[in-house]
Parts: structure tokens; C-alpha cells; sequence
């Protein structure tokens, strides 16, 4: 029988033409199908997390001296002859000692703005000859100070960081793991993960210095990663439950309506998180020279956006995988094409399908919508109240009339 048949490829139908795409992606109608396009965003992620592990392990990371050990050298930006520039003071570094510094970067502002060197470990020698030279061609006004930087600093800070690291992800996955499913936490901790090397090679691609400020900014980023992704959870928590007793849509369905409930709020979000930090980019690091402020926002930019392309196009269609492995949730599908297919074969005129389709229809979906709104009530979730004429038709009696009964006076 045709209503027995299992379609053979569970496909999420296509949704209907509500306005244009941009009204309905606005308004999470379904603009767009990610469910059903899963597999493409697979493939674009698994060539994105290639492409970062072999940045990572062929062009490796530029360690900063807090890392690797070094000297540092700093001299006041005032000067006998005017403000002294960092173009100043690397070429007269690369002048005297033929070589190129780790960074030269502008600290502070105002009377207390300096000038500081980060170079590799320089001998006796050749502090004395940097030291003459900076001071008979720049001629700072303050005196010109020097100190070595130990490599175990960085070390430690950057193994606190992975400590903590360590701790995050246990609670996280405890937490997700209680207040929604185990598959949850596994499809969250997967998408964590692929935050993580994303951003880390795009920093070993773009080339920064590696310091104590990327691991931490790395650190901050894992929150506002987990967030986007919990918040869309939520709403397939919310469009799933008590989904196995619907035949309404299947469960990669309920999720895909999820992702785009939620898509302009992820982008919403992230937009006005990325501003301060893009400002933090352009005004610290790139016009004020502060290298620092640099690490930390580079960071936070590459973990921001690829923490909210991975919670739309990566932790949803693993939830759903991981889901439809449930031979409970398989029936729930066959169940959903099934009707569907007895639906078509009415509108086709197919013999001896009307009366099952009809049966079907208006029987069985009538009493999923009253146990979807219960559902709904008992979830706390709003639901739309159907109109008096949806309820006389439900209930078999003529539209445009009162029920019958006895007037009270």
C-alpha cells in the first residue's frame, strides 16, 4: 500500500513561497535549508578545519620572547629632536646589529608613551651597541632600560589557560548532558572544537605573534561560542517536544525550523559583539600601534564569526544525524512521508487513496494540533489561538452559525 511505502531518501520539503527571501529569513519562515543542505556545509567546514591543522602544523605559530625567551629594550617616545616613530627606532636597530627586531610597538600616551623593543636574546655586547646607537640618533630624553624576559612565563600562563580550558569543557558537557541530551553536549563539544582550530589557524595563517594575550583572548571567545549554539538548541528543544507522537514534520525539520527561528538573532548578536571588538582592532592596533590590544583582537574577531557560522551550518546538522540514528525517531519519519504520500496520491486523484487520505487528514491531524497546543501550554511556549470559524469546522458544524443551545435569560 502506498501509505506503507518508506520514501527513499528523507529530504526536507521545500518551503512554501512566503514573501520574498529576505522577508522570510527576517522573520524565520524557513529562507533557508541547512538540513537539507548538510552535507555541502560538511564538506565546507571539514576543508576549513584542513586547511587550518595544515597551517598549524607546516607554518607552525610566530611565538612571541614571552614564549621563547628574548630581550627587552625601551627608551622614552619624546625625544631632543621630536616624537620618535617605531619606523624610527627598527631601522636603527636593523642598522646596527643587521638584524630584525620581534616587534617594536608604542606604549602608553602622552608624557608616559614609550617606545619598546622585543628582540631575541641579545648579548652584553650588543645592548651596549644598540643602546649608543638609539641614543646618538634619536637622542630620547629619559634614560634607556633593558631586561631579559624569560620563555617559562608564557609557558605558564599558556598552561593555566589549557587547565582551565579543561575545566570549562567538563562542565559545559555535565551541563548540556542535564538540562538537554547526551547526543546535545556531543554535537556542542564538536562545534566547540572546531572553533578552537579554526581560530587558532587563521592566526597561524595570518602570522601574528603568538603572546599570553591570545590564550586568554582564545578563552573568551569558547563562552560566546557555547552561547549561540545553546540558544538554537533551546529552540529545537522547544520544536521537538513530544514530536514523536506528531506526524506534522520529522525531526530534521523541526530542527531546520529552529536554525532560522533563531538565524537573524545569532547574526543580531554577533554583529554587536564584533563592533567593539573591530574598534578594539582598527583604534588600538592599527592607529595607536599597541600590539597587544592586536593578539587580542584578532582572536576574538576569527572566534566570533566562525563560533556563528558553526552554530548554524555545524551543530544543528550533527544533532540531527546523531538523532535520526534512533530507530524511535526513523519511525517518526516513515510515519511523516507516509502521510504526506497519502496527501499527494488524493491531490493526484489516485483510486481508493481519497478516503484514506481524508480519514487520515482531518481525523488524526485535528487531534495532533490540539495535543501540540497542550504540549506547547504545558512548555510555556505561545501558541496561536485558532479562529471561531477553525473551531466550528473542527468540530463538524456549519460556519457562519451559532452553536445550538439553550439561551439563558
Amino acid at each position: 500500500m502506498a501509505g506503507e511505502e518508506t520514501p527513499k531518501a528523507p529530504q526536507t520539503p521545500k518551503p512554501a513561497k512566503r514573501g520574498t527571501f529576505f522577508q522570510r529569513l527576517y522573520t524565520g519562515n524557513g529562507a533557508l535549508d541547512v538540513i537539507g543542505n548538510r552535507r555541502k556545509f560538511y564538506v565546507f567546514f571539514s576543508v576549513l578545519v584542513l586547511v587550518c591543522i595544515a597551517s598549524i602544523v607546516f607554518r607552525g605559530f610566530n611565538f612571541g620572547i614571552d614564549f621563547s625567551g628574548g630581550t627587552k629594550v625601551q627608551l622614552d617616545a619624546d625625544g631632543a629632536r621630536g616624537t620618535i616613530t617605531t619606523e624610527q627606532v627598527t631601522q636603527v636597530y636593523q642598522d646596527t646589529l643587521n638584524d630584525s627586531p620581534s616587534s617594536v610597538q608604542s606604549v602608553g600616551v602622552g608624557d608616559s608613551a614609550s617606545i619598546q623593543i622585543r628582540a631575541r636574546t641579545l648579548n652584553p655586547n650588543e645592548i651596549a651597541r644598540l643602546k649608543t646607537a638609539l641614543t646618538s640618533q634619536l637622542q630620547p630624553e629619559g634614560a634607556i632600560s633593558d631586561s631579559a624576559v624569560s620563555g617559562t612565563w608564557g609557558g605558564e600562563v599558556t598552561s593555566q589557560a589549557l587547565w582551565a580550558l579543561l575545566v570549562f569543557l567538563v562542565l559545559v558537557t555535565i551541563f548540556l548532558a542535564l538540562y538537554f541530551e547526551l547526543r546535545m553536549a556531543v554535537a556542542a563539544l564538536i562545534t566547540l572544537f572546531h572553533d578552537v582550530i579554526v581560530t587558532a589557524g587563521i592566526y597561524s595563517l595570518v602570522g601574528f605573534e603568538v603572546t599570553p594575550a591570545t590564550a586568554i583572548g582564545l578563552l573568551t571567545i569558547l563562552g560566546f561560542s557555547l552561547y549561540d549554539t545553546v540558544v538554537v538548541f533551546d529552540k529545537v528543544k522547544e520544536n521537538t517536544r513530544g514530536l514523536l507522537g506528531l506526524t506534522r514534520r520529522t525531526y530534521g525539520e523541526a530542527a531546520n525550523l529552529a536554525v532560522n527561528q533563531t538565524l537573524m538573532r545569532s547574526i543580531n548578536t554577533a554583529l554587536i559583539a564584533l563592533l567593539p571588538v573591530i574598534g578594539l582592532f582598527v583604534v588600538g592596533a592599527i592607529l595607536l600601534g599597541v600590539g597587544t590590544l592586536q593578539d587580542l583582537a584578532l582572536v576574538q574577531i576569527a572566534g566570533m564569526l566562525a563560533g556563528v557560522i558553526s552554530s548554524i551550518g555545524l551543530a544543528t546538522p550533527l544533532l540531527v544525524d546523531f538523532t535520526m540514528r534512533n530507530p524511535k525517531f526513523q519511525a517518526q519519519a516513515r510515519r511523516v512521508y507516509a502521510r504526506r504520500a497519502n496527501l499527494a496520491a488524493k491531490a493526484a486523484g489516485v483510486e481508493g487513496a481519497a478516503d484514506k487520505a481524508e480519514t487520515f487528514d482531518e481525523e488524526s491531524l485535528a487531534s495532533e494540533l490540539r495535543r501540540e497546543r497542550a504540549l506547547s501550554a504545558a512548555g510555556g511556549v505561545p501558541v496561536r489561538n485558532p479562529s471561531a470559524a477553525e473551531q466550528r469546522r473542527r468540530q463538524g458544524q456549519p460556519q457562519g452559525k451559532r452553536p445550538s443551545g439553550k439561551r439563558k435569560h
